[in-house]
């Protein structure tokens, strides 16, 4: 009985191991703490995609390459020239003193050109300085003493409503003069060629922008920038940032600004602020403006105010880095104040959190 016990086991061992040994030659042997291996799919970063063209003013992509000289209008800011047409589509605004606490705009024109402009207003010898610095045609109804100079010496190509009255400048008749002088993007054109002004882009503005993977998120967040010329509510202006939009919507006396044209409110990318030395230099308050000597400034952009500075480079004012680079602008348009040294800034311009 023992012996026939000790062969069952023995024949249960070797069937066992036979039936083991089968399977470890088809099986790899895998512990019980090992886990399964995986194989993760590589996650390629599909590369930011570069306009193959930017507008030089704006940083905006653009289907076809710019090739339009920008042109710059003076425009007319008093209480009865609003709403003003052709504001929204300028690529940048620039406002500053025209004499006493009245303020006019520069609107430069390249990326579009709107089809009415005004009302046209009369030129100042800093307003021909700006022109010559963008190498930029130029549009004006009137002119100071300096300025008539300034343009007789033909400093920068232009058309005049002093001289083309009626044949390139027509008069609305819903306003009185000298705020009903307006001009058509057609006249513009007739006009250069009239002149003998080339209006090919010849000179390159050397603005920077942020390109789109930067946050250009720097200095205090500010929902709010208001900015006073004088104790008249009329050149009371605010700027209110729109998180929505990343953009600035413009208030004149507690009225949205809108284009005549279009009635949308201007949307700004930018607002800059620029502290500049001013000299009244007649008895009806016109202006001396130093555009060339530098100083302090703000810059309103992404939902913050920061403290820069400004220089004068290749012939405008533009915002600079400690450094001297210029600084990068939000890719869209912008709005651009000359502001009093005296009282300045700080006295000027109030911002909300």
């Amino acid at each position: 009985m023992l012996v026939f016990k000790s062969r069952k086991l023995w024949i249960a061992i070797a069937f066992s191991a036979l039936v083991i040994g089968g399977c470890s030659k088809d099986t790899p042997k895998v512990k019980e703490d090992d886990e399964p291996i995986v194989e993760e799919e590589a996650v390629v970063e599909e590369p930011v995609q570069q306009p193959a063209f930017v507008a030089p003013l704006t940083g905006e992509a653009v289907k076809e390459e710019i090739t339009q000289r920008p042109i710059i209008v003076t425009i007319n800011n008093h209480p009865a020239a609003r709403p003003q047409s052709g504001l929204a589509a300028a690529d940048i605004v620039y406002e500053m003193l025209a004499e006493g606490n009245v303020t006019r705009f520069l609107a430069v024109y390249q990326s579009e050109l709107p089809e009415n402009i005004g009302p046209v207003r009369s030129a100042r010898s800093y307003f021909i300085d700006m022109a010559k610095g963008f190498d930029a045609f130029y549009v004006a109804h009137g002119y100071s003493p300096e300025a008539k100079t300034m343009l007789d010496h033909r400093i920068v190509d232009n058309i005049n409503g002093m001289a083309y009255d009626g044949i390139l400048f027509k008069r609305s008749n819903d306003r009185v003069a000298p705020h009903n002088s307006y001009i058509t993007a057609e006249n513009i054109l007739k006009g250069a060629e009239m002149v003998g002004a080339s209006m090919n882009y010849s000179e390159k503005v050397l603005q920077a922008f942020y390109e789109p993977d930067e946050r250009g998120k720097i200095g205090i967040e500010t929902s709010q920038v208001d900015i006073y010329y004088g104790n008249n509510e009329d050149f009371h202006n605010a700027y209110v940032y729109d998180h929505q939009t990343n953009h600035y919507e413009r208030q004149s006396a507690s009225v949205d600004t809108k284009d005549m044209l279009t009635g949308e409110t201007v949307s700004l990318a930018n607002v800059l602020f620029f502290e500049m030395d001013h000299q009244t230099i007649d008895d009806i308050g016109r202006q001396a403006i130093d555009l060339t000597s530098g100083g302090n400034a703000y810059v309103f952009q992404n939902g913050y105010l920061r403290e820069v500075k400004w220089a004068n480079v290749n012939g405008i004012p533009m915002a600079v880095e400690q450094t001297g680079d210029p600084v990068k602008l939000v890719p869209g348009k912008s709005w651009v104040h000359f502001v009093p040294s005296s009282p300045g800034l700080q006295a000027m311009v109030k911002t909300q959190p």
